[in-house]
């Protein structure tokens, strides 16, 4: 079985260009990430192009995913060797944006000093540094390192989310979101999402004319919140680091699994992100317990695994894609399918009276086309779709058969790299709708994904149907 969990990787100075590129491609990357909290806009923008260039250049659609830098606190820049906090010592941290050592650490949050209590806990760095605040002096708080280690670049800051006063996204989100919406984006992720409000502020148009809007779960409003938020959102992102410091540690791993499966049940991809094999920042073999989280976060229904600094300033980059993507295939053969369909026909059945007739019929009829995929032992279930809802609506059962997902818009058969199982192609608009199935139904064959004598379940609307919906479902024999 060739592997169905998607990779993200971020792209950025160790990784930017041409040659490691279409190797990281060649290796597994699903999708590319650019984080703009570290990165100019103008650099973003070069390395879109970049990748849009190397991947027509390789012959495979790579999603492009803008992560927006949303209301993130950070540090001033450490040192350039970094910055050694011992556990144990008391420093200062104070407001401003000046460089930062281990002595003094700025912090570029005007009310830092108002907004941060006596025995608050700080985490920099995605808890790689905790501390505590035991004193305020004048302009700076004085802080306890409660756990110590180093700290480079401008590590995030993580503040109580429920004392912050920003919102997101901010207005140099929305700038950037314009400028990359000109270029035809084809994913943003929304950070410090709190309400479902906040994803309705970023204000583009619906799938497939805007980007697929990932909404960030990493604050405790996120986490109460998250029905409405997973409904309002394109996907989500299970971002581990300040989810972690915002909620008790024992608690993570259930909320990670809580989310997954609530985002699969309402048809929506699921990431799992943060830390995954953070060691292979430097080392070139992940630790077990890491190879065990990634294979878990598979077990536990993600439709993508992410990749951050490991790919961004990493010694190998074209390694850890090609770890992830060797792990999380090794999983996949393991992944308990039938159980996990099972389980989410009887999760969606709640959620039947909040849909549209036109999802409903959708819904409806790929849960039909998965009973008969796996009643029939077809090789692949082939969906002709528009905007993509209808392989996210397939992909929720983790159908053993291929998902082969044919679209007349190029911006959906990028956004559908990171739907899991999704084997996505462009098909031309020019076509006739039994064209284009003749022409899917021969893509798979000529591919090798199917062969003569193979059964395919094939899904596609009609031109019957009054609305927007797949209402049809045929089963086809390979001659």
């Amino acid at each position: 079985m060739t592997r169905r969990t998607k990779v993200i990787a971020t792209v950025g100075p160790a990784s930017e260009d041409e040659a490691t590129l279409k190797a990281m491609i060649g290796a597994g990357m699903d999708v590319a990430r650019l984080g703009l909290a570290h990165e100019t806009l103008e650099i973003a923008l070069e390395r879109c192009a970049r990748i849009r260039r190397v991947a027509a250049d390789v012959g495979r659609p790579i999603g492009v995913l803008v992560d927006l830098p949303g209301p993130k606190v950070r540090a001033g820049v450490m040192p350039p060797e970094g910055a050694v906090l011992l556990e144990g010592t008391t420093i200062r941290v104070t407001p401003g944006t000046e460089q930062s050592s281990a002595e003094v650490i700025t912090v570029d949050y005007p009310d830092l000093l108002s907004d941060v209590h006596i025995g608050d806990h700080l985490a920099f760095g995605d808890g790689a540094v905790v501390v505590e605040a035991i004193d305020k002096r004048g302009d700076s708080l004085e802080v306890r390192i409660l756990h110590g280690g180093p700290l480079k670049g401008r590590p995030g800051v993580h503040i109580p989310s429920d004392r912050l006063r920003i919102t997101a996204p901010t207005p140099d989100d929305l700038r950037m979101l314009d400028a990359f919406v000109e270029v035809g984006v084809d994913m943003v992720a929304l950070s410090f999402v709190r309400s479902a409000h906040d994803i309705r502020r970023v204000g583009t148009e619906p799938v497939p004319r805007g980007p697929l809007v990932v909404a960030k779960i990493e604050t405790r409003a996120a986490v109460q919140n998250m029905e409405s938020i997973i409904e309002a959102s394109g996907a989500v992102m299970v971002a581990r680091g300040d989810l972690g410091a915002e909620c008790p540690i024992e608690e993570l791993p259930h909320l990670q699994k809580q989310i997954i499966q609530r985002c699969i049940a309402l048809g929506r991809p699921a990431i799992t992100a943060t830390q995954m094999l953070e060691s292979m920042i430097s080392a070139p073999s992940p630790t077990r317990a890491e190879a065990s989280d990634v294979a878990n976060a598979v077990f536990d229904g993600t439709s993508a695994l992410m990749l951050s600094a490991e790919t961004a300033i990493g010694s190998d980059p074209v390694n850890v894609v090609e770890t992830m993507a060797r792990i999380a295939g090794r999983a996949d053969q393991e992944f308990d399918y039938s159980g996990w369909a099972n389980s989410l026909a009887g999760l969606h059945s709640s959620d039947l009276e909040r849909q549209s007739v036109d999802d409903a019929v959708t819904n409806a009829m790929s849960m039909a086309a998965w009973r008969a995929a796996t009643e029939t032992g077809a090789a692949a279930i082939i969906c002709i779709t528009r905007t993509g809802f209808t392989v996210r609506s397939i992909a929720r059962f983790r159908p053993q058969a291929r998902i082969l997902g044919f679209s007349t818009d190029e911006r959906t058969v990028h956004q559908l790299t990171m739907s899991w199982g999704a084997d996505p192609a462009l098909i031309s608009g020019d076509l006739t709708l039994d064209e284009q199935i003749d022409h899917a139904v021969n893509s798979a064959h000529q591919s090798g994904l199917a062969r003569a004598g193979d059964l395919l379940a094939v899904l596609h609307g009609s031109t019957q149907y009054p609305g927007q919906a797949t209402d049809t479902l045929r089963l086809v024999r390979l001659t």
